[in-house]
């Protein structure tokens, strides 16, 4: 469980993570931590969040969001808002580090997300881009968070169907048996 003042780093994809209220201390309402980007650091693809609201607002740095098929340059007190179902992706576009301070809402599972692929980008699963290396790694950690994030271009429904034999592959990785393909 992520509690307000801890940090987590990704090390592939240079977010720096330090939250300040969790799910479990706004009773689900808001999720809120400061985004930290070295130079070159990005989220790893376009995603599109079906029921959660983002906030960012740029503290240090420059920022350039992709909100749909628009970009947007944002500096030192600049606010991008995104609203739910809104494709978007975001990356440091200056030369040094950027901070960012971001608020979701409602929270969900984002923090526990958050820390998984963490996780796995500490365990070295990701690649250099910051996706997980197995397809069934990435089926299964789609599948848990479709709730909080879906690919562009996607409903969650057709995104669950597609997956639908990766996840179940994955699960049975995950529980020691082997299926057999032929």
């Amino acid at each position: 469980m992520i509690i307000p003042g801890q940090t987590l780093e990704n090390p592939v994809t240079g977010e720096r993570f330090a939250f300040t209220e969790t799910s479990a201390t706004t009773g689900g309402e808001l999720l809120s931590f400061e985004l930290g980007l070295r130079p070159g650091g990005a989220v790893p693809i376009l995603h599109v969040h079906p029921v959660q609201s983002e906030r960012f607002r740029v503290v240090e740095g420059r920022m350039r969001f992709r909100l749909g098929l628009r970009t947007v340059a944002a500096g030192p007190g600049d606010v991008v808002e995104v609203a739910p179902g809104v494709m978007h992706g975001f990356a440091n576009a200056g030369d040094g580090a950027a901070r960012v301070q971001v608020e979701v809402r409602p929270a969900l599972e984002m923090e526990t997300m958050l820390a998984e692929v963490v996780a796995m980008a500490r365990a070295g699963r990701l690649t250099r881009r910051g996706l997980p290396r197995n397809l069934l790694d990435l089926a299964l950690l789609a599948r848990a968070y479709d709730g909080e994030a879906h690919a562009p271009l996607l409903t969650v429904g057709l995104q669950r169907l597609l997956l639908a034999p990766l996840v179940l592959l994955g699960r049975a990785r995950a529980r020691g048996h082997e299926p057999s393909l032929a």
